[in-house]
């Protein structure tokens, strides 16, 4: 295979080697060097003690590598194979313009694969960087109870909470949720109100909705016990999907099985070069089977739970979707994005450069072009997994090319009318405000709101606070005070771009009723409003209101210390009037 060599000069007798420098003494690197000195090389590893290697070492068994030498044993820098003969999947040494019958079968076989040595060797890298770099986070504590039916619950709740929501967010919420019902039996006696009141401003309330239907199936239907296989999980709870169903038998019962999340989808296209658009019908398509069939591959069968922890913590601390810190990845050795990014740019650079040089073409100083780099090339036909032939490799955004983000479907805009109707208890001296509850199925379901009416057409936005009281839920008022023009109060849901208009006015006792309301009302205080099942976009809205009336409150008290002797005879009602007419 040697002599088929076409694209790097790498001759069988290592001493002849004149284009790439992969000699075991880096000092007689005549031709090729990265550094004028070579040893302070920190950048690419090409030094005869790869344990030097600070920045970028392709990896730490120089055995295991690609080895460009005729004798094995003398790479001591870049090699993934001790047997050169072996190359199947990152070949430098075999020609890709030969067409026989052995080679084409080489050049079909996907680069998005792993070899058995490369799963191997994930495991290891994996679970000793996991080891010492994981979070302390209370879920992880609670999956190590002897009690396996204990174990199962505290990582179900974790990992629906943790959907689209940051770990920062969840940890506050987690911790009050186990103590509210710290088992499973615990959940089954809850109200639909508790919970949501628990899972407020936490976003995506159906989930905690499913895991109360789910605990009360648990207890009412499977006699108390989790289920415990990953199959039994998906088919019995509401709301597990296959991710979840396989964190929880992974993580709180050792079942090997891989998971597949944003984070896993993210790690194993940078490592596998997987460059099409994620949201693509072939990647929707191939991402149960290809990238499942990865996550259950390459699983550690000793320690599953730990592994598949490893694999999303990778991804959602070092393989981050912007700025990802490539100098800490504990799998860098393996990463084909890593190599096409930062390896085999150089030794392309350094491989045209002495060819320029040694005949004679030599006009300008080295560039680099990478955009077509043979050895990571994947020969499979019209491959899907790629990135598309018609998009081209972005250099400036290196391993961030992959995977290749989707074209997210336009928010729907959606305009609602909201009034916030304050009602003065001189009673207890209190200061009530009126909310109704949204349905029980749907955005938002079973969340109480102020009243609330959509704007179907434009003049629906100038409403006449009364009949939009009316109309919206049957609140009747017979006379309005202090009213005030809040403004537009925006809120962004993952579906819905929402706009409120936000108005608000204040009420006597005696002057309204809710007797003939549609729909389920009560009035709370401003500190009852703290622990309510309320959605975060209306406390946005509150918060507008609160702006709002300080703003006004300065606007008065500036009127009246420039014209205090107007204002002198004048009660409140008509000093308002007078100030904002």
């Amino acid at each position: 295979m040697l002599s088929a060599c076409k694209k790097v000069c790498l001759p069988s007798d290592p001493s002849e080697c004149k284009k790439v420098c992969l000699l075991s003494d880096p000092s007689e690197c005549k031709k090729v060097c990265l550094l004028n000195d070579p040893s302070e090389c920190k950048k690419v590893c090409l030094l005869s003690d790869p344990s030097e290697c600070k920045k970028v070492c392709l990896l730490s068994d120089p055995s295991k590598k690609v080895c460009l030498l005729s004798d094995p044993s003398e790479c001591k820098k870049v090699c993934l194979l001790s047997d050169p003969s072996e190359c199947k999947k990152v070949c430098l040494l075999s020609d890709p313009n030969h067409s026989d019958g052995q080679n084409s079968e080489l050049k079909k076989r996907h680069i998005h694969n792993f070899t058995e040595e490369e799963i191997i060797e994930f495991r290891q890298k994996l679970l000793h960087w996991y080891d010492k770099n994981k979070r302390v986070l209370p879920w992880r504590q609670k999956a190590q109870d002897g009690d396996l039916n204990q174990r199962a619950y505290a990582v179900w709740v974790s990992e629906i909470m943790l959907q689209q929501t940051q770990v920062a967010t969840v940890i506050d919420y987690y911790n009050r949720w186990m103590t509210k019902w710290p088992t499973v039996q615990d959940l089954a006696t809850a109200s639909l109100e508790e919970v949501n009141e628990m899972w407020s401003g936490l976003g995506y309330y159906s989930r905690g909705r499913r895991l109360l239907e789910g605990a009360k199936k648990v207890v009412e239907e499977l006699e108390g016990e989790m289920p415990k296989t990953a199959e039994s999980l998906l088919k019995s709870l509401p709301g597990v999907g296959r991710y979840t169903a396989g964190a929880i038998a992974s993580i709180a019962y050792g079942e090997v099985t891989g998971l597949v999340d944003g984070n896993v989808i993210r790690v194993l296209s940078r490592i596998r070069m997987i460059g099409a658009d994620s949201m693509s019908q072939p990647i929707i398509l191939l991402r149960s089977k290809f990238a499942g069939s990865h996550a259950n591959t390459i699983v550690d069968t000793e320690r599953a739970g730990d592994f598949n922890q490893g694999l999303m913590e990778l991804g959602a601390t070092v393989c981050t979707p912007k700025s990802p810190s490539c100098e800490a990845c504990p799998v860098q050795s393996l990463c084909l994005a890593f190599r096409k990014t930062f390896i085999l740019p150089v030794l392309s650079d350094n491989v045209e450069f002495e060819k320029e040089k040694s005949a004679g073409r030599l006009t300008k100083t080295k560039s680099s072009d990478s955009n077509t780099l043979p050895d990571i090339e994947c020969a499979a036909d019209k491959c899907s997994l790629c990135i598309p032939t018609e998009e081209s490799w972005d250099s400036s955004l290196g391993v961030q090319n992959y995977p290749r983000k989707g074209k997210k479907k336009a928010a729907r805009e959606e305009r609602t009318a909201v009034c916030i109707v304050c009602q003065n208890c001189p009673q207890d001296n209190s200061t009530k405000y009126f909310f109704t509850q949204r349905p029980e199925k749907g955005l938002l379901a079973g969340l109480w709101e102020f009243p609330s009416l959509k704007c179907e057409a434009e003049e629906d936005e100038n409403f006449v606070v009364k009949s939009m009281l009316k109309n919206s839920c049957g609140l009747v008022v017979d006379s309005l005070h202090d009213m005030v023009d809040v403004g537009e109060v925006v809120h962004i849901f993952s579906h819905i771009h929402q706009t409120y208009i936000v108005k608000a006015a204040t009420v006597n006792e005696g002057e309204v009723s809710d007797e003939n309301c549609k729909m389920s009302t009560k009035w709370l205080t401003q500190d009852e409003m703290k622990d309510a099942a309320i959605s975060t976009a209306m406390r946005k809205v509150y918060k507008a209101y609160e702006l709002a009336l300080s703003q006004n409150n300065n606007k008065m008290c500036k009127s009246i210390t420039k014209n205090p002797h107007k204002y002198n005879e004048m009660d409140d009602m008509s000093i308002i009037a007078e100030i904002y007419k």
